[in-house]
């Protein structure tokens, strides 16, 4: 059975809604943790800090030592989680591709994960990120192909046009 999936796509593509989507489909109780969460949950003084996570005015995101060793810890976290027996949808942007993915395969070794791929027109997840007004301009262009480089999935979902929910559909129908 399907123990943890792993959404990767770039900001605004529509990964936190279509997460919470999953968690209204899908037939028993699933944790969903994003990767804000783990930047929320850090010091100030990291952000903006070499060590920590820079966002360039242009939205470049650049991630230092510090940053690498809580987000280790988080994704470690996560897998303790699910070994105990926890469901959990991870929201994920993997700014370095493959090399973020096998982080996580790493960490989620012996574990049934559901690898799914959550694309987006640069120019509407643009769009997305103006009407959020949350988001640096132009982290959603930079990031809509970079973050699936070298990436592999068992399942890949296009949000440019489709519903969160009619995604969640999609990806609940491969949850064994």
């Amino acid at each position: 059975m399907t123990q943890v999936i792993v959404l990767n796509g770039g900001s605004s593509s529509g990964k936190s809604g279509l997460a919470r989507c999953l968690q209204a489909v899908l037939p028993d109780p699933w944790l969903a943790f994003g990767v804000d969460t783990l930047i929320q949950g850090m010091p100030a003084s990291m952000s903006g800090s070499e060590a920590g996570i820079e966002i360039a005015p242009d939205g470049g995101v650049a991630v230092g030592a510090s940053f690498r060793a809580l987000e280790e810890a988080w994704i470690e976290g996560i897998s303790a989680m699910v070994r105990a027996g926890a469901r959990v949808i991870v929201d994920e942007v993997f700014l370095g591709g493959a090399a973020s993915q096998q982080r996580w395969q790493k960490a989620l070794g012996g574990l049934r994960v559901l690898w799914v791929g959550v694309r987006c027109e640069g120019a509407v997840a643009a769009g997305r990120e103006v009407a959020r007004g949350d988001r640096v301009t132009g982290m959603a262009e930079a990031q809509a192909d970079l973050v699936h480089q070298g990436v592999r999935y068992d399942l890949e979902v296009d949000t440019t046009h489709a519903e969160a929910l009619e995604c969640a559909r999609i990806i609940a129908a491969h949850v064994h």
